[in-house]
């Protein structure tokens, strides 16, 4: 590949305006900001046709019912077909407003620009007015658009084009004008071709994700009820009313606002009810957490490793007993804030590392969701969690199983971590081979 370093895209109220606008040989400054010198420069409208979808009108729409796709099941790089709505179509809407296959659908509001491509998942298929469709006029890579889609999305460009009102929207008169870079044919597609085998390399590692996470599903599941037992488990598991051993530490008050470090006499970490509802693990070091003036937590407990530290608020009613178990506290005093219970139970009677994945048991979550009182937030309270009354497998068997879990959360971390990467990478292709400073051919 001939790689072009230090170019930066020009254009005013389309592209960053670089401070050293230098053209390098072989490039021209256009519209679009600095582009190789055989690219062209053309405009969506002149390479595309545009038709907005069909109007939704229950007292006007006459004909037959045929499934339709919305706004919704237009995400980045795939459409979602499962339940479908109809609406009722006309022979006129039939022929106007059917699906074929290799369309370019372009979210018009919502998250404006969002767009992907009909690869006919079903065998016909409808598309209403919240969606723009485009074909190619003269073989433009319908591939390559949908890269080209993102990438101003993701960098703010459309903002310059749509209309706002009390939501955004980018008018079909607008969307012909936008200025776009018209690479050559062969370079279309080996650009549209690196960027589809990333994003089936994102698709899987997606796919193994939801698989992963699936097979721990079914293994707590099974583990956290007693249905299957860890080999050399075999032992009873023992009845405990959660209230005879838990004690409950002091927390905050206060909103992170109000309590915030300013830097002077940062020493102790705050943990917020909005770390442990963000939170993908059942365990949180407090490395990750803020700091705030020690004198402000003077009159908070002190949390230590094993402490499960709970949110008793939620707007959903599968938030109440989100909770994370605290590890690693000996690099800073933490205390807990505003909307948490801090609950240190028995050592006896439930094992570190154990405590975390408490929030998946259903003789624990089920009691708790039930007792939570609300209409459009969900709350729980410390007698909540006293009054439940469940079977607990010995430490040892707690132990084996967390070790289980744990292996897993390790692995689908990894998997994550490398599907975040591949992400960032991908973005660093676009921004190479969509501005021609890296040329596949």
């Amino acid at each position: 590949m001939n790689k072009v370093m230090g170019v930066q895209e020009v254009s005013p109220g389309y592209e960053f305006v670089a401070e050293n606008p230098a053209v390098p040989e072989g490039y021209k400054q256009t519209e679009v900001g600095v582009i190789p010198v055989d690219w062209g420069i053309s405009s969506v409208g002149d390479e595309f046709t545009i038709q907005l979808g069909k109007m939704l009108d229950s007292e006007r729409n006459t004909g037959e019912p045929k499934p339709y796709l919305g706004n919704r099941a237009v995400q980045w790089g795939r459409i979602d077909t499962t339940d479908l709505a109809t609406v009722p179509m006309t022979k006129a809407d039939l022929n106007k407003y059917r699906l074929d296959e290799g369309d370019i659908l372009v979210c018009e509001g919502g998250e404006v620009g969002r767009a992907a491509i009909w690869n006919a998942q079903i065998n016909e298929c409808y598309f209403q007015k919240a969606l723009h469709r485009l074909k190619p006029i003269s073989g433009y890579n319908n591939k390559l658009m949908v890269a080209i889609l993102r990438r101003w999305a993701d960098k703010g460009i459309l903002k310059n084009y749509v209309t706002q009102t009390s939501i955004a929207h980018l008018p079909r008169d607008k969307f012909l004008t936008i200025p776009i870079p018209v690479p050559p044919a062969e370079e279309q597609r080996a650009i549209a071709t690196a960027l589809s085998d990333v994003d089936a390399l994102l698709e899987e590692l997606d796919r193994l994700i939801t698989k992963k996470r699936d097979i721990k599903q079914a293994a707590m599941q099974q583990l956290l009820t007693g249905e299957t037992r860890l080999p050399g488990f075999e032992s009873k598991w023992k009845y405990f009313r959660l209230g005879d051993h838990v004690t409950f530490l002091k927390t905050g008050t206060n909103s992170r606002a109000e309590l915030q470090s300013d830097g002077n006499d940062a020493a102790v970490r705050y943990l917020h009810y909005g770390d442990i509802h963000a939170s993908k693990l059942s365990f949180l070091t407090p490395s990750v957490l803020p700091f705030l003036p020690s004198e402000k937590a003077a009159t908070l407990g002190r949390l230590k490793n094993g402490d499960l530290i709970m949110s008793d608020a939620s707007e959903d009613i599968e938030g109440i007993g989100k909770s994370v178990e605290i590890t690693n506290t000996g690099i800073a005093d933490v205390v807990a804030g505003q909307h948490t219970i801090a609950a240190r139970f028995s050592p006896a009677v439930l094992a570190d590392g154990f405590k975390g994945y408490l929030q998946y048991c259903p003789a624990f979550i089920t009691p708790l969701r039930r007792l939570a009182a609300g209409t459009k937030v969900y709350a729980t309270i410390r007698k909540h969690i006293e009054s439940i009354d469940m079977q607990l497998p010995g430490l040892e068997e707690q132990i084996a199983i967390a070790h289980v879990f744990k292996d897993m959360d390790t692995e689908i971390h990894a998997l994550e971590q490398r599907r975040s990467k591949t992400a960032e990478l991908k973005q660093g292709m676009m921004q190479e081979l969509l501005t021609g400073r890296t040329r596949l051919v």
